[in-house]
């Protein structure tokens, strides 16, 4: 009875030491994370591995789990799988397992693994700035904005590259900030085309107005329903007058200036002439009178 419990006790702590050994060894993946534009999509994780690799194992939640030959046994802290997530409305999940190096064999029959959160391309993947051209009409009185659907990592059967446009069809429209160059006002207008146009109801004729761009998905959740804004661009506009050029707001700011150092400079004047004067009648009273 006391040998079988000296032999219990001693298996017990050498699985004690061997598990920790390979916790050690082969520490699990921390911070792992999905990073998406455009569905191009990283895994991502740290730290960066030492005398181990990682291996990431993928698939669609209830499914059985596949493996991207590029990160099999990898020493990166990063997986593209762009091209693995073919289905962009399944709900994904990865894991990344800690394992020995290539070419060193282990007895381990399950690796020390960290997964991911849920991940869903259609719904997570951020939609980058777009580019855009501005076009005044002659009369000025319209202000054409052509947006240029940003392109993605997904490639058709014929191996042509798809446009946001491509994958969210209908589902996509652009939220356009503008407004005056001389002013901080904005305004907003939501388009479900790509060529927005902004008349006189949006604009005055003639002035300068400008113009950052967004992609706007509303079938997403609220967070997500907006891509990265663009970059500022204004339209050319007519040559202004002083107020125009400047706007009511400064040029009366620069008048109050004006008449407040007016101002201060009489008080300064006026009070040097009364301590002038009444200098002077100091002296005047000092000086005795002269015998008659």
């Amino acid at each position: 009875m006391l040998k079988m419990e000296r032999l219990i006790s001693t298996t017990l702590c050498t699985a004690f030491f061997f598990t920790n050994c390979v916790s050690e060894d082969y520490p699990k993946a921390q911070n792992v994370s999905w990073l998406s534009i455009n569905f191009k999509t990283l895994l991502m994780w740290d730290p960066k591995p030492s005398n181990y690799s990682y291996t990431v194992e993928y698939s669609v939640i209830g499914q059985s789990r596949e493996r991207n030959q590029h990160c099999i046994r990898t020493m990166a802290t990063e997986c593209d799988l762009s091209n693995s997530l073919v289905d962009l409305k399944a709900k994904y999940s990865a894991d990344v397992l800690s394992e020995p190096l290539r070419g060193v064999n282990s007895d381990l029959i399950e690796f020390p693994h960290t997964r991911s959160e849920r991940f869903v391309p259609y719904e997570d993947t951020l939609i980058g700035r777009p580019e855009f051209k501005i076009e005044v009409s002659k009369d000025k009185k319209k202000i054409t904005l052509y947006v240029e659907d940003p392109p993605t990592a997904l490639f058709n059967e014929q191996n042509q590259q798809r446009t946001i446009r491509d994958v969210f069809a209908d589902e996509l429209q652009y939220k356009v900030t503008f407004g005056k160059a001389t002013s901080t006002g904005k305004k907003t207008k939501i388009s479900a085309s790509s060529e927005i146009e902004l008349d006189r109801r949006d604009v005055d004729p003639g002035v300068s107005y400008c113009f950052n761009v967004q992609a706007y998905i509303p079938s997403r959740s609220t967070d997500k329903q907006l891509g990265e804004l663009s970059q500022r661009q204004c339209s050319p506009g007519d040559k202004k007058d002083l107020f125009e050029e400047y706007g009511i707001g400064v040029i009366a700011g620069f008048i109050l200036l004006i008449i407040l150092i007016i101002v201060v400079a009489i008080i300064v004047t006026v009070v040097c002439c009364k301590r002038r004067r009444k200098a002077n009648t100091s002296g005047k009273e000092g000086v005795p009178l002269r015998s008659v």
